[in-house]
């Protein structure tokens, strides 16, 4: 059986830092300690890096089937292990929708034929996405689906979304809520506010978002169910959340690094690449987000990964595509604006990019100790670097923080025990 040795790194554990080595026995974390050593293991000299328990995104577009000239599963998941990744949940708003046991499994096998990370497939909660009829739950979690969501389009209907939530239930998977109420978006492009005036764009309201939000919130809570909230970018919705917390709602929810890193100042230059659903937001709602990261109120950070040709962003805002190519800048973003701006800890960080996620949807791994599953990544946190999508693996280019500087740089990606990044 193969054994990897990882020396001399500083390892990423619940409780903090500490120095120390990591044997690896075939997919296997099998002792932690000081000095180890096994002439049988190969080594990995981690002298300078730090050990991190492997990154979870339980929120991507790998695009496949159907959208393979803007992503595929082979270069979602060469972009995943790049970016620090071991394990991803895919969203259903393929073509055919994942909302069936054929197309999770083909998801599945496909992924596994790659051999980078491990891909989850996340089945769709209505079938074809269009909110009328419930999608074949059971036989989707029987296949390997992970989760049920319509990200992409809301569940408009609320009797619709109590059923759905008390059907995954039944089945053990969770319900992922897109929350937006689209009488609102009305054909928004950006943020309702100041600069959607200046720039003259469209502005979608906060209250498109918060509505649906506490709708969630109500139903977790008449029903005594979980439900997790996708890409939280408000104040207000932070605040529901926290609210919702304290009175012991089910609830979880996640924000991505663009909601902790930009404002809608961005939008002034009609970038598309700065076009993202919900919308970039302001510095009060940046604000709430580090602070929900901070107490917990928001579990995880996600990327929300949505690649796009260059053709579906190079033309009129308008009418350019939603969504950031950003798997392959996550860790660097978030440990730069968190961990540096000193909102997270090194520990909280890897809480809310792996353990987390694996918590919240039942996965293995997210945690670096004996006898877990040897999902690891690590990461030179003083190398400084400039984003430039030329470098990215993924198909899509499309990022509003082409020429930023970093710290963070992922150095090793290993999936069950084996090198996936560097190869």
């Amino acid at each position: 059986m193969h054994k990897l040795l990882i020396k001399g790194g500083k390892a990423v554990f619940d409780d903090g830092v500490r120095e120390c080595d990591i044997l690896i026995e075939g997919n296997t974390i099998v002792k932690i300690g000081q000095d180890l050593v096994d002439a049988e293991a190969d080594m990995l000299d981690a002298r300078g890096l730090h050990v991190f328990p492997g990154l979870i995104d339980m929120h991507v577009h790998l695009r496949e089937p159907g959208f393979e000239y803007k992503e595929d599963i082979a270069s979602g998941s060469a972009a995943a292990v790049r970016g620090g990744f071991t394990q991803v949940c895919c969203m259903p708003n393929t073509q055919p929708v994942c909302d069936n046991a054929a197309i999770v499994g083909y998801i599945v096998a496909r992924a596994k034929e790659v051999g980078l990370c491990k891909v989850r497939p996340i089945g769709a909660i209505t079938r074809g996405e269009q909110g009328e009829n419930l999608a074949e739950m059971g036989k989707m979690k029987a296949a390997g689906a992970v989760a049920v969501s319509d990200d992409g389009r809301p569940v408009s209907d609320a009797r619709m979304m109590r059923l759905a939530i008390e059907y995954a239930s039944d089945f053990g998977l969770l319900c992922l809520s897109h929350c937006e109420d689209r009488s609102l978006v009305d054909g928004g492009v950006v943020n309702e506010g100041l600069n959607s005036t200046l720039a003259g764009l469209k502005g979608i309201p906060r209250a498109a978002e918060e509505i649906m939000l506490a709708r969630e919130i109500i139903l977790a809570e008449t029903l005594g169910k979980r439900v997790h909230i996708c890409h939280v970018s408000t104040k207000g919705g932070v605040q529901l959340l926290r609210d919702a917390k304290a009175r012991g709602v089910q609830v979880t929810a996640e924000t991505c690094p663009h909601y902790f890193t930009l404002t809608d100042d961005v939008i002034v230059t009609y970038d598309a690449n700065t076009k993202v659903n919900p919308p970039i937001r302001e510095a009060e709602d940046v604000e709430a987000i580090k602070e929900g990261l901070h107490d917990g109120t928001l579990d995880c950070i996600v990327t929300d990964h949505a690649p796009h040709h260059r053709d579906e962003k190079s033309g009129e805002y308008n009418l350019a595509a939603f969504g950031i190519s950003g798997i392959e800048t996550s860790f660097s973003l978030s440990y730069t604006a968190l961990v540096r701006g000193g909102i997270l800890t090194l520990s909280q960080l890897a809480q809310r990019m792996s353990g987390a996620p694996a918590r919240i949807l039942g996965l293995e791994g997210g945690t670096l100790q004996e006898g877990e599953v040897a999902d690891i990544m690590l990461a030179d946190l003083n190398e400084k670097y400039v984003i430039d999508p030329k470098d990215f693996a993924s198909k899509g280019k499309n990022t509003p923080f082409e020429g930023m500087e970093v710290y963070g740089r992922v150095k090793y990606t290993i999936v069950d025990g084996t090198v996936k990044f560097p190869r």
